[in-house]
């Protein structure tokens, strides 16, 4: 097609299809690194706040005198907690903007980690822990959608996962801060270090520019060509500064839906017939995930410590290795989700990581250096479709719906995680650990069967993939 032709193309197109197509002509650069970061930035405090329990458990285990099952209830407190986030802040998201849902989830969290400061007793710190979850479910789904509709078609996976990276990070982060910091300074430093820096976090997140994809789909469609004559222009300043030879990139707008503004949230069309085959497929492929991530990764502390009676420093040491592991694979992920595509990943994430599941349930639960080995790749493997379901559920909903699809589908990570913790305790005492990893190694059956029901996604304009 020639660019008089796509001109005359463009003049016959609605003025939100207009604007959608100068969001898809504008490559990744300094405009999109901003929000990228800042988002990360409080990721990355997300992350902390929902592990920063795990480290501080070996050494309340002995303060309080708390056994197996309240182990179990306290870690699972915050994942209730996020169930209810990730379903208030998503539906909030889509009536009022995703930067304040995200502002507000953010700050939640803040002030009730600075309040887990002062737990002086388990029921206080159970309390605060479930009102911290909160913010830390809402914040999520809503930045998932919000970098995914800033986000073009050509190269998203890497954009997407490079900025879902600073998750894993912040987990391994946490690890080695907790390792240094709770020997030396207590438990109660750790909910300090994610408090301060996560208010300062909430004031950038409101200063963000709102999805414009989010203001098209409202109508305020004055509010976002601002943002995308923004966006443009600072493309532009960077060609000009590096004076390229070429000739700028130009994309023919292709017709594709835009449904006008909706009042009120979607809730029951994810169970429409034509979302319900993607919806039943990312809620088993959410919950299966997380299942296995989180019970390892809240409990290996606390099993290194008490099944492997290692010493606290190396048991804290020996759990923030599985974070590490997740950083490096998902690195490896995003730089070649776009040509692996996101099915395959994930279908291979859960044949590898169950594998290794079950080789250490039935030969190597006894080796705690094999458990170190076998445990931490799972986790890191498996880990790494964590983030690409991140990706990936967005992907498939129109924006009408997206954060609250994402919303529903997280919730059942929340689901999963509340209830794995719980099981693995009483597995630990009933069955012993080889039990644990045999049952990780089920679930990740059940992920490989609903990862082979995935539409795939890669490279494709979002408002194409909705049709």
């Amino acid at each position: 097609m020639t660019a008089a032709q796509d001109a005359t193309t463009a003049a016959t197109l609605p003025r939100s299809e207009r604007l959608l197509a100068r969001m898809e002509a504008v490559p990744f650069g300094r405009w999109h690194r901003k929000p990228r970061i800042v988002i990360g930035t409080a990721t990355f405090f997300d992350a902390f706040d929902a592990l920063s329990l795990a480290f501080a458990l070996p050494v309340l285990i002995a303060l309080w005198g708390i056994g197996p099952a309240q182990i179990g209830i306290l870690i699972s407190a915050s994942y209730a907690g996020q169930l209810i986030g990730a379903l208030v802040f998503s539906s909030y998201a889509e009536r009022r903007g995703r930067i304040p849902g995200a502002t507000a989830a953010v700050t939640i969290m803040s002030v009730m980690s600075l309040g887990c400061v002062f737990a002086g007793n388990f029921s206080m710190l159970l309390g605060l822990r479930f009102l911290q979850g909160i913010g830390i479910g809402g914040h999520m789904p809503v930045a998932a959608a919000y970098i995914s509709e800033l986000s073009r078609a050509k190269g998203r996976g890497r954009f997407f996962l490079l900025y879902e990276m600073i998750f894993p990070i912040g987990l391994m982060a946490t690890g080695q801060i907790g390792a240094i910091v709770v020997p030396e300074l207590g438990w109660k430093a750790m909910f300090l270090i994610g408090a301060i820096p996560g208010l300062v976090v909430a004031i950038l997140v409101s200063r963000l520019p709102e999805s414009p994809r989010w203001l098209i789909n409202r109508g305020r469609l004055v509010e976002a060509e601002e943002i995308i004559v923004a966006m443009e222009a600072s493309r532009a300043a960077t060609r000009d500064e590096a004076a390229p030879a070429s000739a700028p990139e130009t994309c023919a707008p292709r017709p594709a839906p835009v449904t006008a503004a909706r009042t009120g949230p979607r809730w029951l069309e994810t169970l429409s017939p034509a979302y319900l085959g993607r919806t039943v497929t990312v809620w088993a492929l959410w919950a299966s995930a997380y299942f296995i991530a989180n019970g390892l990764n809240n409990w290996m502390p606390t099993l290194y410590r008490s099944v492997y009676e290692l010493d606290l420093q190396v048991a804290l040491r020996a759990a923030s290795l599985t974070n590490v592991a997740q950083v490096i694979l998902l690195l490896v992920c995003a730089f070649t989700i776009d040509r692996v595509g996101r099915r395959n990943w994930v279908m291979a994430s859960f044949v590898l990581g169950g594998g290794a599941l079950a080789a250490l349930g039935l030969y190597g639960a006894s080796s705690v250096v094999a458990v170190m080995i076998l445990g931490t790749l799972a986790y890191g493997i498996i880990g790494s479709t964590n983030a690409v379901l991140y990706l990936y559920t967005p992907e498939i909903y129109p924006t009408r719906m997206r954060a609250i699809a994402t919303g529903l589908a997280t919730s059942w990570l929340r689901l999963a995680s509340a209830v794995a913790p719980a099981i693995v305790g009483l597995l630990v005492g009933a069955q012993g650990i080889a039990a644990v990893f045999l049952m990780f190694a089920g679930v990740s059956v059940l992920g490989v069967l609903a990862a082979s029901r995935m539409i795939e996604t890669r490279n494709r304009r979002l408002e194409d993939i909705a049709q």
